[in-house]
This record gives C-alpha cells, structure tokens and sequence, in this order.
C-alpha cells in the first residue's frame, strides 16, 4: 500500500506546503468522493468509499506536523513504542514534574495568571521539541527524531490538560 505522501503526489519530507498539501487532497477527494459514484456498483462505492476514507485520514495525519513527523518516523522502520516505553530524559521528566505542580496549583487556586504562564511555557516547548524533530528528520536521524516525537506526545497530552483546566475556570 502506498505511504500517505505518495497518496498526494508529495516528497516524504517533514517539511511540506500546507497550500500545497491542501490542493493535493482536494484533487484526491475530487476523484474518488462519494457523490461521483451515485450511479456505480455497490462494489465500486465501497472502493470509492474506502479511498475517500484513506485520503481523509492520510490528510489529518499530514496536516499535523506532531503526527506528520510521528509517521515519517514510523515510516523510516522506527517503532515509536508510545504504549511500553516511557523512559525520558530526567530533565524532560523534571520540567514535567515542575509544570504537573503549577497545574494543580492553578486548579486548587483558580489563578488564571498562573495556567496562562503554564500555557506560554508550554507553547515554546512545544515549538522547540518539533524545531529539534524537524532538524532530525532532515538530517534522517529517525532515532533521535522518534524519541522527540514521544517527548513531543508527552507534552501534546499535557497541554490537553492546561486547555481542560482554562475550561473549568471558566465554567
């Protein structure tokens, strides 16, 4: 089966034209969306059906650079290992315990101040951690780029949290 990339004619890189990328999945849509199969077989909207699905996940997957650079690793033969492997660098683990802190602080508190602190924290690490994944991808350091990746899920489900706290605050 062919990766995601070739689905939409584009390089395998991490780097991609997101006008780029758009118009591709438009001209994949176009060929084989639903509506152009009114009058098929059952058997040809169902392959129809199964492509415009295909196409709409390959281009979530490819719209997001955390997911985008998460399947290139994957593509490369690197196992993410997301479900076993959670050993971290004890810094990375440190400025989590750090933040983990702050949240509860900011919840028990309701100080607004401090989850927006938190939320701009976390926004730069975040850019960071894809600016290094970024880097190593382009290098084809896989390895390297896969432990970024799973720092960068890390961070990813931690601002979920932060997004959730602001919700409760303002509830």
């Amino acid at each position: 089966m062919q990766n995601h990339f070739a689905l939409f004619n584009l390089p395998a890189e991490f780097a991609l034209d997101a006008a780029q990328l758009d118009a591709a999945y438009r001209e994949v849509q176009n060929k084989v969306h639903p509506d152009k199969f009114v009058s098929a077989t059952d058997a040809e909207k169902r392959v129809a059906m199964q492509w415009a699905t295909r196409a709409n996940e390959a281009y979530q997957i490819l719209k997001s650079p955390f997911r985008r650079a998460a399947y290139l690793v994957e593509l490369s033969g690197i196992d993410l290992q997301v479900e076993s492997n959670t050993a971290m660098p004890r810094a990375f683990l440190m400025q989590q315990m750090e933040w983990r802190e702050l949240l509860e602080e900011a919840r028990a508190q309701r100080e607004l101040a401090t989850l927006e602190k938190l939320d701009s924290e976390l926004g730069a690490a975040r850019k960071k951690q894809l600016a290094e994944i970024a880097q190593q991808l382009e290098q084809k350091k896989y390895a390297q780029a896969g432990e970024g990746v799973r720092q960068l899920m890390f961070l990813e489900k931690f601002a979920d949290e932060v997004s959730q706290a602001f919700e409760a605050l303002e509830a």
